[in-house]
């Protein structure tokens, strides 16, 4: 079981360690999870609102262009068929329904493995909690920086609703908030860096703890 650090955001002396659950951070690595995994996430973020019309959809084309024998040309029914200007399209995009489901288990999995990726890597960081009272982005720009991670694409993993620290940090184009329940493998892999606060550690946990015959 690994033991961390908590860091004190703002400097100051550490407030103590953790110990990371070897279910969810020393989980094994399974690179085809996560291809499956932000597969489904992105495929089910099409809006799948994209539309073509076929020749029965295209306005005009009532009548014949021409006789059917003597002109010495191909007949023709309409002006709407696919072979003209304006015509119908064959095969186009209609309306769908991009997203397709992946077991529970394989999600929990793929999870696990990520954040168990960023753990070997080194780039998990504990605090103790950004103590915003008010809206200030420059709060946790100064943050950042005071834990070296300025400049470096960063996700905050956040228990629950913090509203100061979501919005503080929305006009932050390398940091993301999540909270707990929002946490995925997408965002995982997609962030160099994590910042979990300490009381979301509780949380992530029990969300990812196998439960009895689940393969970690």
């Amino acid at each position: 079981m690994a033991t961390v650090e908590v860091v004190a955001v703002g400097g100051g002396a550490s407030p103590g360690s953790v110990e990371l659950v070897p279910e969810v951070f020393e989980a094994r690595v399974l690179p085809h999870l996560f291809h499956a995994e932000v597969r489904r996430q992105l495929a089910a973020r099409r809006r799948g609102t994209h539309s073509t019309r076929n020749r029965s959809g295209v306005s005009g084309g009532g009548a014949k262009p021409y006789r059917q024998k003597g002109t010495g040309r191909a007949r023709q029914g309409t002006i709407r068929a696919p072979q003209y200007a304006g015509g119908g399209r064959v095969f186009g995009p209609v309306p769908r329904d991009y997203a397709h489901k992946l077991p529970r288990k394989m999600r929990r999995a793929a999870l696990r493995a990520a954040l168990s990726l960023r753990q070997r890597e080194g780039a998990v960081t504990v605090v103790d909690g950004f103590g915003l009272s008010e809206f200030k982005t420059r709060r946790v720009v100064e943050a950042l920086a005071g834990l070296g991670l300025a400049g470096h694409l960063v996700l905050v993993v956040i228990p629950g609703p913090d509203v100061h620290l979501e919005v503080s940090a929305r006009n932050l184009p390398k940091v993301s908030v999540l909270r707990v329940d929002g946490l995925n493998v997408y965002d995982v892999l997609r962030h160099e860096r994590l910042i979990l606060l300490r009381d979301a550690l509780p949380r992530i946990e029990s969300r990812l703890v196998a439960a009895r015959g689940e393969a970690s």
